[in-house]
């Protein structure tokens, strides 16, 4: 073994015992045998000024797929404004648009695949496709029969795609398969936007798999005015909670009708969000949500997106495929932060926008009812000032998939010019510019650092790391090279502080944008070799591994502090880790509980730990990180620790050793803890360990008293685990 070297991390000139280890040679331990690791806090050497940022443990939504629509959103229908729905095929065009199918053949496919998704009966696919090619929305089908209902496109009042039914006999319309949280709640709230030619009564029907009614109610009679109706149905509480269900609506005689939507949403829904999504959310102590992309965004129009739901265009999503409804706009994602408490993050169009559609939108979020915008805002229902605070100018626009991407120079020209707008609005918003990855970014960085200097105020960063892993590396190693990367990446951030702080930049910031590991599976690699690792034991963003590298980013921060000012991970719900809804139910990732303990810090003061453990060194079967020069090692138990304001110490504490639990002595120096802490644990049986919707508690924290032996806690950490200590301190 190698003589024990301390060392020690040095930020600007000062050496800190903050991220102070110890490092002793990687080495083998017989199985029995338990690490051990030694962690000091020097009470004595707390900076009063130096706290961990509140706002580390964020969250970022993007409308993709399942994260905002059928995710945080409570509407339960599918392409509910009958939109023509747009299936992703790729590549990306050279100016940085989705490709879409055009081929009948690939479009059943697509559909097909997300329609069995959805709920849909394999029985009722064919008709599915039937009813699209003649002419209805996507996931609409005519019922009773194709012969009872005709149907074809028809504008709407928005400009926009709505759709025409012509029921040639009574009781006939349209329908759709899906699920239903009776779980939770047996009653629903109907809502339709039509008109008709001449009068016709809607009710709405729900049957079973098996073809039986279940429930019908009246909605009310369209008139050849558009006009919105609403209604409600409660389903028996004898109906079976977890079938599916078709949901028609239906008109009473032969009738010739346009609609433009209908939604159906549980009536325990919150101000339109899911209930259980808004409660995990809020028990999280969420403190800052980002929105709307995310790629997404480089396309997005915010104005299509206000204003009454009816006048709401619908839009191909050109960045991820299907449609963009726009019923879930800037409106809807400041009620959503208030209904949560958290701080709203707005991502403006610095793609195919403009800086003054962007300054448009500052002023509608935060100027006054004598302001256009405002006047706009208070139109729509909301006359007092959002007063949004941060904004972010783009998302990754120096990738070729991002729609209206730049070069290093053309962002620098975009920057200024959109602060420029922006600032005249509201010269007191806080401004991050888009930065690139630190491990492949440099050209970029370095370009937008050195150009904009004093102007720049901060920089993001989107550590997606991972890559296309072969089938045949070992899951383990996956998990030790994800261990390592959060070491990698506090290096590379103090090196662009201190880049920033070169360019006379006095307060340089960094903010991550988005976060999540990114490993995928790839090809076979070596045919000589066995097939080791699938898509079930990938460690991943659902999995613990996620919670545990998370933690370890969270650690990296705290360690750079006041640098990193914020993380908003990626994302809220069905999009990366932390919250899944499938069939209408809801559960956490592993990472949602990690995220929410590590929470008690927020604001807390840094204590100093001086960090005693093995080293260990990463095997590098990640191609994101394979060739990075820097030697790839990192401690077996990674911690940070705070004091918050009501005197309570806390210790965040990841065991990155694969496969061992790790014996911890949390010692505390120059004070006494009291007799009796907390313990918070967080672990799986292996990297891959996760929660699903047969199993939503598979992996959920645990919490247990521990008593202190003096000035020491002796704690054991399984394997694959993230552990938060609680204790206050007696008075001396």
């Amino acid at each position: 073994m190698k003589p024990i070297i301390k060392k020690w991390i040095v930020l600007g000139s000062t050496v800190s015992l903050l991220t102070c280890w110890t490092e002793l040679e990687a080495q083998t331990l017989p199985a029995s045998s338990f690490a051990r690791v030694e962690l000091i806090l020097q009470m004595d050497r707390i900076d009063p000024q130096k706290r961990i940022s509140p706002l580390l443990t964020g969250k970022f939504c993007e409308h993709l797929g399942w994260n905002i629509y059928n995710g945080m959103d409570a509407q339960i229908l599918r392409n509910p404004t009958f939109g023509d729905y747009k299936f992703r095929v790729g590549p990306m065009s050279p100016d940085g648009i989705a490709s879409f199918a055009w081929d009948p053949t690939r479009i059943k496919q697509r559909m097909t695949e997300q329609a069995i998704r959805y709920g849909w009966p394999r029985k009722a696919l064919e008709e599915l496709f039937a009813s699209w090619k003649a002419g209805l929305a996507c996931f609409w089908t005519r019922v009773p029969s194709a012969q009872a209902v005709r149907v074809s496109p028809e504008p709407g009042t928005n400009g926009s795609r709505a759709q025409r039914i012509e029921t040639l006999q009574p009781r006939a319309g349209v329908a759709q398969w899906t699920w239903l949280p009776l779980h939770r709640v047996h009653r629903f709230e109907v809502e339709v936007y039509g008109r008709a030619v001449e009068s016709a009564e809607l009710f709405v029907q729900v049957k079973d798999e098996d073809g039986q009614v279940v429930e019908e109610c009246p909605v009310g009679t369209l008139r050849p005015e558009w006009s919105r109706l609403q209604g409600s149905l409660e389903l028996p509480q004898t109906v079976r909670p977890d079938g599916r269900f078709q949901v028609a609506v239906l008109t009473k005689k032969p009738a010739n009708i346009v609609l433009q939507y209908v939604f159906l949403r549980p009536a325990d829904h919150i101000e339109g969000f899911d209930p259980d999504v808004v409660r995990l959310l809020r028990a999280s102590h969420l403190p800052i949500l980002r929105w709307p992309g995310g790629n997404f965004v480089s396309g997005y129009h915010w104005r299509d997106g206000v204003g009454p739901i009816e006048k709401r265009p619908s839009r191909p999503n050109y960045a991820w495929g299907g449609i963009e409804p726009n019923t879930f706009g800037t409106d809807e994602f400041l009620r959503f932060c208030r209904v949560v408490g958290c701080e709203p993050l707005i991502c403006v169009n610095a793609g195919s926008g403009t800086p003054e559609e962007a300054a448009a939108w500052v002023e509608y979020c935060n100027g006054d009812t004598n302001t256009p915008m405002g006047r706009l805002r208070a139109t729509n229902g909301h006359p007092e000032p959002y007063r949004v605070k941060y904004w972010e100018i783009g998302n990754e626009l120096w990738g070729r998939w991002q729609y209206f991407w730049t070069t290093p120079e053309g962002y620098v020209d975009r920057y200024r010019r959109f602060v420029r707008a922006m600032r005249a609005v509201d010269p007191s918003i806080h401004i991050l510019a888009c930065g690139a990855p630190v491990l492949w970014g440099e050209d970029w960085n370095q370009t937008v650092i050195h150009s904009l200097g004093t102007e720049l105020e901060a920089l993001t960063d989107h550590p997606l790391i991972g890559g296309s892993v072969p089938q045949t590396v070992d899951p383990v190693d996956v998990f030790r090279d994800f261990m390592a990367i959060p070491r990698l990446l506090e290096k590379r951030w103090r090196a662009m502080e201190k880049l920033m702080r070169q360019n006379q930049i006095p307060h340089p910031r960094l903010a991550v944008t988005e976060l999540q590991m990114f490993a995928h599976v790839g090809g076979r690699g070596d045919r000589d070799k066995p097939i080791r690792l699938t898509a079930e034991n990938l460690p991943r963003q659902d999995t613990i591994s996620e919670a545990l590298y998370d933690v370890l980013i969270y650690h990296a921060c705290v360690r750079l502090t006041p640098f990193v000012e914020l993380v908003t991970h990626s994302a809220t719900v069905n999009h990366g880790g932390g919250l899944r809804k499938e069939r209408e139910r809801v559960w956490a990732n592993p990472c949602y509980y990690a995220r929410s303990a590590f929470h008690a810090l927020a604001g807390a003061q840094i204590i100093p730990i001086e960090i005693q453990a093995q080293r260990l060194r990463a095997p590098r079967v990640l191609p994101n990180i394979r060739h990075v020069p820097e030697a790839l090692i990192y401690p077996s138990v990674d911690a940070v620790a705070g004091l918050d304001r009501k005197g309570q110490v806390w210790v965040s504490m990841v065991n990155c050793y694969a496969g061992k639990p790790v014996e911890v002595t949390v010692r505390v120096r120059s004070a006494t803890p009291a007799s009796i802490g907390s313990l918070w644990l967080l672990y799986g049986k292996t990297p891959w360990s996760r929660n699903t919707l047969e199993h939503p508690h598979e992996v959920v924290p645990i919490k247990k008293q521990i008593r202190a032996e003096g000035n020491k806690f002796c704690v054991t950490l399984p394997s694959y685990c993230v552990a938060r200590l609680g204790f206050s301190l007696k008075d001396n």
